[in-house]
């Protein structure tokens, strides 16, 4: 590869995100691009973004299309330097052809991916423009620390044809001296995209391997009179299929098939890992809130525009309660050499619920302790903007210590929820509604929700649980009372 060409990989945007989807380019080839100035949108996980370039010069290529998912530490933008020569696309080395066969043949190569991919895990001190990693700095006891962005590097390019080696491989690694006619996920994604069989190709590649030319020819092939039409991409939403396609379990026809990715991929993850590692418990108790909404009128009379929100004033109250159970607010760890240990945090970041386009957003309110319930609700209107606008960071995403989720708004009264891993407790508030209540000996209607707590049963047991829940509730029914001890 020319000196003269700069490759900007894709960095990890936060949180050890593995990977993005190229949503849209803000560049083009031949353009004239500056330090720091956005190239592409990518949508992660978490939150959509804007990449910015760490080089200046002109643009040489784009490495991806919209729509398509790439690996972090994967080629993203090649810019040639500002004043030198159009560099034209070089025929592959030796060491480039290894990599785009999945046969690393050069020790070098495979020597400066890893030194890659170890920079990326412990944080190799480079700085991106807009975007930092921690120099030098180890992660915890037994976990390697991710930086928050990856590393500009200038090995050799890894191509976006490269096949997969015969066994499993994890994301970003390669088995040298493997062969295998297995095509690259990308590949076998264009081509299943846009109808073309795979068992009908031969392969270019070393050992006939199918590369991704490969099935680009075939799709400009002119199909033959009784061949099925191929049918034009699926929008990212749904894949198209297969007319007549028949579900094997149900004889129903199938209508659509949806990639699970982004946000909904991220949540699935999440939630699997919940169930599968933290025995949870659920304790729940009905709270009579008729104090709390008249406090709040009264507010509201003085000051019609600066009055806190209920759920602003029901996280001033969780804060609170978890100064005073902090069992609450921690992280349950097992290290690689199978040790345990509950990790407790000096501060509340508060994570609270907010629904998207993009499905449910947990953000996060950092150092929750040391604001006010006015305080509280102008961060959560933030948040709940930011979230709703994908304009969210990693950060602000995944940075929660416990969460607060208010499912009333959706009309229901209570929920199972599933704990926010790695956190180990969510407090779920239902809807406020009108039920009979006894005050005072006597039986009157009164504005009643359901709170529920569902919490990691290795960190504390029930009596912990239920104190937090009741100092909750207790703060609730007398909020003037409450308020003034905190």
């Amino acid at each position: 590869m020319s000196s003269d060409m700069q490759v900007f990989r894709l960095p990890d945007l936060g949180e050890g995100l593995t990977e993005a989807e190229l949503v849209n380019w803000l560049v083009a080839v031949g353009d004239e691009i500056k330090v720091d100035q956005p190239i592409a949108e990518v949508e992660t996980a978490k939150s959509m973004v804007e990449v910015p370039s760490p080089y200046a010069g002109t643009v040489a290529e784009l490495h991806g299309e919209a729509g398509q998912t790439l690996d972090v530490g994967k080629p993203l933008i090649s810019i040639a330097r500002s004043g030198a020569a159009p560099v034209a696309p070089e025929a592959p080395s030796s060491a480039e052809d290894a990599v785009s066969t999945g046969v690393v043949t050069s020790p070098e190569v495979d020597a400066a991916a890893e030194t890659y991919r170890t920079e990326e895990k412990a944080g190799s001190g480079n700085v991106l423009i807009g975007y930092g990693t921690p120099g030098g700095v180890t992660g915890g006891r037994t976990r390697p620390r991710k930086a928050s962005v990856g590393v500009v590097d200038r090995v050799t390019e890894t191509r976006a044809d490269q096949p997969v080696a015969s066994e499993p491989v994890v994301a970003g690694t390669r088995i040298p001296g493997k062969l295998s006619a297995v095509i690259s996920p990308l590949v076998r994604k264009m081509a299943r995209d846009h109808g073309v069989s795979l068992e009908n190709i031969e392969g270019s590649g070393a050992s006939g391997l199918i590369m991704r030319r490969d099935v680009e020819a075939a799709i400009s092939v002119p199909e033959a009179p009784e061949a099925p039409a191929v049918r034009e991409k699926a929008p990212a939403s749904a894949v198209a299929v297969a007319d007549g396609e028949l579900d094997s379990r149900t004889g129903l026809a199938v209508s659509a098939r949806t990639p699970v990715r982004g946000v909904r991929k991220a949540v699935a993850a999440n939630m699997t890992k919940s169930r599968t590692e933290i025995p949870e418990a659920t304790v729940w108790v009905d709270v009579d809130a008729t104090a709390l909404l008249e406090m709040r009128a009264e507010l509201k009379k003085r000051a019609p525009h600066d009055t806190p929100g209920l759920l602003a004033f029901i996280a001033r109250f969780v804060t609170a309660g978890l100064k005073k159970y902090p069992a609450l607010n921690t992280r349950f760890e097992i290290g690689e050499d199978g040790s345990q240990e509950i990790v407790g945090f000096d501060g509340i970041n508060l994570g609270f619920a907010a629904q998207t386009d993009r499905g449910l957003m947990v953000p996060s309110v950092r150092n929750a302790h040391q604001l006010s319930a006015r305080e509280l609700d102008a961060e959560i209107r933030r948040l709940t903007a930011v979230a709703r606008d994908g304009k969210a960071t990693p950060t602000e995403l995944g940075s929660g210590t416990f969460t607060l989720n208010n499912y009333g708004v959706f009309g229901v009264d209570g929920s199972a929820a599933i704990i926010n891993y790695p956190e180990v407790a969510m407090l779920g508030v239902g809807r406020i509604i009108d039920r009979p209540w006894v005050v005072n000996g006597e039986l009157a209607v009164r504005k009643v929700t359901e709170l529920t707590l569902a919490f990691d049963h290795r960190v504390c047991d029930g009596e912990t649980a239920a104190g937090f829940l009741r100092y909750v509730a207790d703060a609730i029914e007398n909020p003037g009372g409450a308020l003034a001890d905190m």
